[in-house]
């Protein structure tokens, strides 16, 4: 027998068979929600414990789990030191920093510091009179501030601090100190032989650190009177051990005189200076220009004379810009009042000629002046008597001129001789041209065969006698 199902009963079947899988589905869409929060939550709870974590170790270094306070005492110790300078002089003051780091998970409290050497003493003592307390993971540091009373030497100060803790043991490390008496030396290196008037040159200073330990803020600065150094100052920055440095002055004296060069350093923070005195003694350039007057020839025209000769410079380096002259009681005139010749190279030479006119008796002074490279003026001065076929003699340097110097002097060459100004070599013009004008002379006749009558007489007259020899 068949079962028949009406229309609306196979309805109310499919609806309860689609509630089913929906409270199936949404059940489990609850379940994976809850699953992905707990995910997140573990997440979050793994990246705070890093956290932690690294801002225990960066407050520190890793830090010990410790529930006995002994055990945390014992987890206390020396970390590091530093001092400053690094090598001390005898009797010289400075810093000595310890650090202390706890390694526990809780805080430890210690006090006492001190530094134990019979060759330092501890100034600042009193300033740890209170106990200290270092947190977890935490480290500290005491600055002792010490004089160094021993001698030259390595010493191994005792540090030690105590923790406050009953029955732990005080904390103990040994440092290294260092002291050494040598000093920084400062010494020229470099000057002339001589120094000039008013003539710039260079000197060194050099400065060595001798010592084992590094210094700073080299700083050296120049005094004198009477003659004018540059730079004002020179700051050379810091020396390593056995490092030396080169600093470059300029001295232009004025005088006889000294300049001191006062060299400063800091070892540390303290301050220490060194002086090195340098004479300045005026003398002759032995590589400057030296001006030579020779050849001089006077001549007069009613109240007017002219003064011809060389100049001739005998130095090492060029004289520049020469300028010839005439000094009081002789006044110059026109034509040639003075007498530019430009530059002179060494062993190079120009004739000059100027004019003047005598307001006095006396005898008159050549005057030559010059500069050097840097444009330092010069200023040679000689004497001649006035006359015609007057000499000249040295009569020493005028102001600016280095002392001592002096002229030489001769009469002047008479003859057929001509000469170029400004530095050639003297030229004999009149012999020169006479031999051209001969040989052009010659050229001509021989083109124009004037020369063959001449030519032809030689030749008999040679003909001539190389018969008689045959006869003979």
């Amino acid at each position: 027998m068949s079962r028949e199902y009406s229309p609306g009963t196979r309805f109310a079947q499919n609806h309860d068979t689609v509630s089913e899988r929906s409270i199936v589905r949404k059940r489990a869409e609850g379940t994976a929600l809850r699953l992905h929060s707990l995910a997140l939550i573990s997440i979050l709870l793994l990246f705070a414990g890093s956290a932690v974590a690294s801002a225990a170790q960066s407050s520190g270094g890793t830090m010990i789990s410790v529930t006995n306070p002994l055990d945390a005492a014992a987890l206390v110790y020396v970390s590091g030191y530093e001092i400053s300078p690094e090598v001390f002089y005898p009797g010289e003051t400075g810093t000595v920093t310890v650090y202390v780091t706890n390694a526990a998970n809780t805080s430890v409290s210690v006090s006492q510091p001190n530094l134990i050497d019979s060759h330092l003493k501890v100034i600042n003592i009193g300033d740890f009179a209170t106990a200290t307390s270092i947190g977890p993971g935490e480290t500290i540091e005491f600055n002792f501030v010490v004089t160094a009373t021993g001698s030259d030497g390595t010493y191994l100060p005792l540090f030690t601090v105590s923790t406050n803790v009953y029955g732990a043991s005080a904390i103990h490390s040994q440092i290294k100190l260092r002291i050494d008496s040598s000093d920084v030396r400062a010494s020229i290196s470099l000057k002339p032989d001589r120094f000039s008037l008013d003539t710039k040159d260079r000197v060194n200073v050099s400065v060595v650190n001798s010592r084992s330990g590094n210094i700073t803020n080299v700083l050296i600065v120049p005094e004198t009177v009477g003659a004018t150094v540059s730079p004002d100052e020179s700051f050379a920055g810091n020396l390593g051990a056995g490092q030396s440095v080169q600093v470059p002055f300029f001295i232009t004296p004025k005088k006889d005189t000294t300049v001191t060069f006062h060299v400063s350093f800091k070892n540390g923070d303290n301050r220490h200076t060194t002086d090195v005195v340098l004479p300045v003694v005026l003398g002759d350039n032995k590589q400057g220009a030296e001006i030579v007057i020779n050849n001089i020839e006077s001549t007069s025209t009613g109240s007017t004379f002219t003064l011809k000769g060389d100049v001739t410079n005998n130095g090492l380096t060029a004289a520049r810009s020469v300028l010839v002259t005439v000094g009081s009681p002789a006044t110059p005139v026109d034509p040639n009042p003075e007498y530019a010749i430009g530059n002179l190279e060494p062993d190079d030479f120009s004739s000059f000629e100027v004019t003047y006119s005598k307001t006095g008796p006396g005898a008159v002074p050549l005057i030559v002046r010059f500069k050097d490279s840097d444009g330092n003026m010069f200023s040679r001065q000689f004497t001649m008597d006035g006359s015609s076929n007057s000499t000249a003699y040295g009569q020493g340097g005028m102001p600016g001129s280095v002392p001592g110097s002096s002229g030489s002097s001769f009469n002047r060459r008479s003859g057929m001789f001509g000469s170029f100004g400004s530095g050639l070599n003297q030229v004999p013009l009149i012999p020169i041209a006479v031999i051209l004008i001969a040989v052009i002379a010659l050229i001509i006749a021989w083109r124009k065969g004037l020369l063959k009558g001449f030519a032809g007489r030689f030749r008999k007259k040679q003909d001539d006698d190389d018969e008689e020899l045959k006869e003979q």
